[in-house]
């Protein structure tokens, strides 16, 4: 696990943190401006933890196809938690 963080490296947590941040903002859009704080960080902690749980369920493709697959599931599965957060909150 540590070896994953390593070889994204601190250019990648950040795009990830921006990956989050739009998702929320997306997801506080849809929703018609409400609870924009909420949705930034689930969407944050959601593409910081999914490609970490990925990586954890023994899916290794995922380091090594690259830091776009990586944003790619952190986008799919921040969107997939927001929109369950969307309905069990609003």
């Amino acid at each position: 696990m540590e070896g994953f963080v390593e070889a994204l490296g601190w250019v990648a947590l950040v795009l990830l943190v921006v990956v989050g941040l739009m998702a929320g903002w997306g997801a506080s859009a849809l929703s018609g401006g409400r609870h924009m704080g909420r949705y930034l960080l689930v969407g944050v902690v959601t593409a910081l933890a999914v490609p970490l749980l990925v990586v954890a369920a023994g899916i290794g493709a995922l380091a090594a196809s690259g830091i776009v697959m990586v944003l790619l599931v952190a986008a799919v599965g921040s969107v997939v938690v927001l929109a369950l957060v969307r309905l069990l909150f609003d």
